[in-house]
């Protein structure tokens, strides 16, 4: 499986962007969708989920009710709209992909088998 992420840019704070990420190579049978991001300086970090099963999804705190993840099966693409964006939001996002379901360790990215080259958000002030 590859997975391409696109999207990025610069938005002023308050602004919206959409992030893609397209899946490639077999069958679109990925469980756990996720999008990661790192700053500058700083640790990976969770963003949101979206599990299959049941088409659950979960959000780091910092961003619930500004970004939503979603997905569409006849494109193979996971999307994370962000809205209300602010200058904390500033880093390069990746997605991820398990193969199986990510259970309650979603968080982890060590619990993602394919991962996403990467996109530039900034948001400025």
């Amino acid at each position: 499986v590859q997975l391409q992420a696109s999207g990025g840019g610069l938005v002023p704070a308050g602004g919206s962007l959409r992030v893609s990420c397209a899946a490639s190579g077999g069958t679109f049978s990925i469980e756990c969708m996720g999008w990661f991001r790192q700053a500058p300086g700083k640790e990976r970090e969770f963003v949101a989920v979206l599990r299959s099963s049941g088409g659950v999804t979960y959000y780091r705190d910092s961003v619930k009710g500004r970004f939503t993840i979603s997905r569409d099966n006849v494109k193979n693409t996971v999307y994370l709209q962000m809205d209300n964006l602010k200058p904390e939001d500033t880093a390069v996002y990746y997605c991820a992909a398990r193969v199986y379901d990510c259970g309650n360790l979603y968080r982890l990215s060590a619990r993602y088998d394919y991962w996403g080259q990467g996109t530039e958000v900034t948001v400025s002030s």
